[in-house]
């Protein structure tokens, strides 16, 4: 199969074709960039790496000590066939499904790539999900084998090992006596007496319309669905992506090398996509567990990234650090001053090659004299070569978007969702438009439909959903091949989309009014003192929201409004804290329709957890468990508030 080439400039090529009806676009078209391929899979690209480069550093371990090892390429083609030895001489045959659960980690990129190479379809699974989810996954993938990251996914599996009688196999990456080498190891192993020629062979049977990966939704609004996503799917997704991004993935004249760390989850089909993309692109890629904010900072301080694909939790959280650190300094007046002047030059550089949308010359200035007090810090966090964020996963506030590139780093968001292999649209280097998800990627095409659903079609659309009851897999696009992605959008007059909200989380007032809950709950997750927030007013007389707390932002105002030893119970319902929330409440409110307002908020003494079933192991909230696990909560605020639901 062959690759995008990095050779691809920055604007889009071919241009996207649109199509109106009564003058307004309804759909965008991106030409494919060649034919698509009709043999081989990503099974050949460790090897092709091999023989093009077999010197390159093409992955970083992390040591013990902090620091990073680099792998090269024909190194990592080497582990690729000894664990692929391993796994075949453990039974496994072509087909068989070989389940993955575990945090973002170098073996889960071997993993992958082995389990490619001996004709295995790989299915990932979040660590945190629950036992019941574990079971569910396992039974109705049909896998055989099941890797575990530590001791709780391994206790966790335990619980219900006796429903799972299919599973033949289940090594833990971390168990004691593993030796040296760990399970992997272990696993090579066995394999050792078998002829290379076997993965050859194997690799050889694969084809673009071979399954790759059954990855499971997030399950948002019900039960979780497998997407059969073939080789061809993926492949599609990367050509695509890596023509789009192309300088994100290139060398500047001079500059550093590129290199990602990722710390995104592999479950979750971006974090897949980033890690492939690198390995295809052969950007030395490292990985990242802990997500902790002390380890992720020390991890990129040494790693020194060029670009990080990322979800908005993780910009707002710089951003709202930065903030805080300025104002326990006492330099809180000049991060906003720094922080308008940053938003003003993003601003003003999304419409590259206008002349009078350059920077003037107060702005110069103004950046001139932010850039070693503010800026540079800022970008000194996240390891102080970074140049580029590709941004996905949920809606990126247009003003932190801003922010990020008037400091010097490109924010490139994007739109997708796993039936689409990750990126169905993006803005691209030289052809931006903050605010927006973007133009499709090479292939693709993307339609509003007169209820204004977002539909796609093309190439990186999943062959379909499994259904682990029957073994087939159920068509998931109509007779024309659209897909109906479940959210609502518009396209400008160029093509670029902007995404609303999802369909099924509109609110209907008593009253009639519909309001999409997305852009006011996004307005008020960007405040530093809220982690997750919820409107709510779905067949009620009006607006009301209910809100966690972050952990770092209440820090900081505990220590400012000296109540660092008052209990979280009692910080709830504190006035001044009230207060600083009702504000960000009123200003969010104002993106809900004209004449609605939020009447009344509740501050939650505990955050949403994915434990609890609220949120999903991506992180997205489950509206449905929210409104039943607080209906109590919400009578009580409705009374208050002068109507009862």
């Amino acid at each position: 199969m062959t690759h995008a080439s990095l050779e691809t400039t920055a604007t889009p090529s071919p241009t996207p074709e649109l199509y109106r009806e009564q003058g307004k676009v309804v759909a965008v078209a991106a030409p494919p960039l060649h034919p698509p391929p009709t043999h081989g899979s990503l099974a050949d690209i460790p090897y092709v790496n091999a023989l093009a480069e077999p010197t390159r550093a093409l992955l970083s371990r992390r040591t013990p000590d902090g620091g990073w090892r680099d792998v090269t390429c024909r190194e990592f083609a080497e582990q690729v066939t000894a664990l692929a030895k391993g796994l075949v001489a453990h039974g496994l045959r072509p087909g068989d499904r070989l389940a993955v659960v575990s945090r973002t980690r170098y073996e889960w990129t071997l993993l992958e790539f082995a389990a490619w190479a001996a004709g295995l379809v790989t299915v990932p699974i979040y660590p945190e999900s629950s036992p019941r989810e574990l079971s569910w996954m396992l039974r109705d993938s049909g896998a055989r084998a099941c890797v575990v990251e530590g001791a709780e996914e391994t206790r966790r599996l335990s619980a219900v090992r006796r429903e799972l009688p299919g599973v033949e196999h289940v090594w833990q990456l971390t168990a004691l006596g593993a030796g040296q080498g760990g399970v992997l190891s272990q696993i090579a192993a066995a394999g050792r007496q078998l002829s290379d020629r076997v993965i050859v062979e194997n690799r050889e049977r694969l084809t673009p319309a071979h399954a790759a990966t059954l990855a499971y939704t997030s399950g948002t609004t019900g039960m979780v669905r497998g997407c059969l996503l073939t080789h061809g799917n993926l492949q599609a997704e990367l050509d695509g992506a890596l023509a789009r991004l192309a300088p994100v993935f290139t060398a500047e004249p001079e500059g550093p090398e590129p290199s990602t760390l990722l710390f995104l989850p592999m479950a979750h089909v971006l974090g897949r996509v980033a890690a492939l993309s690198c390995v295809v692109s052969r950007v030395r890629l490292g990985h990242a567990s802990d997500l902790t904010p002390a380890e992720l900072t020390a991890a990129l301080a040494t790693f020194r990234p060029t670009f990080l694909f990322a979800v908005p939790h993780l910009l707002d959280r710089v951003y709202n650090t930065a903030r805080t650190t300025a104002e326990t300094a006492g330099r809180g007046f000049a991060f906003e001053r720094a922080a308008r002047v940053a938003r003003r030059l993003g601003a003003s550089g999304e419409a590259v090659g206008e002349a009078e949308a350059r920077p003037g010359m107060g702005l110069r200035v103004a950046r001139s004299l932010y850039e070693p007090l503010v800026y540079r810090r800022i970008r000194e966090r996240l390891g102080g070569q970074l140049r580029y964020v590709v941004c996905g996963g949920a809606p990126l506030s247009a003003r932190i978007g801003a922010f990020f590139e008037g400091i010097g780093v490109c924010v490139y968001e994007g739109y997708g969702l796993t039936e689409t292999s990750a990126a169905a649209t993006v803005n691209a280097p030289g052809a931006q438009r903050l605010g927006t998800v973007g133009q499709p990627l090479p292939g693709m095409a993307v339609r509003i439909a007169r209820d204004g659903r977002v539909l796609v079609r093309g190439p990186q659309v999943c062959a379909g959903y499994w259904d682990g009851a029957t073994g087939r897999v159920v068509a998931g696009t109509d007779a024309e091949g659209w897909f109906a992605t479940g959210d609502l959008g518009t396209l400008d007059d160029d093509g670029y989309l902007t995404v609303v909200g999802r369909q099924k989380e509109l609110i209907v007032t008593a009253g009639g009014r519909t309001v999409v809950p997305t852009p006011v709950e996004e307005a008020l997750r960007a405040h530093p003192l809220v982690s997750n927030c919820l409107l709510v007013g779905h067949q009620l007389p009006h607006l009301t929201a209910l809100i966690t707390l972050d952990e770092d932002g209440l820090a900081h105002w505990r220590t400012v409004h000296d109540r660092v030893r008052t209990p979280l119970s009692r910080l709830v319902t504190d006035p001044e804290l009230l207060a600083d929330l009702g504000r960000a409440v009123k200003e969010a409110g104002r993106q809900a329709p004209e004449g609605l307002t939020i009447r009344g908020f509740r501050v939650l003494p505990r955050d949403f957890t994915v434990e609890a079933g609220q949120l999903t192991p991506s992180l997205k909230v489950r509206r449905a468990a929210v409104l039943r696990d607080y209906a109590d909560v919400l009578d009580e605020l409705y009374r208050e508030t002068g109507d009862t639901p």
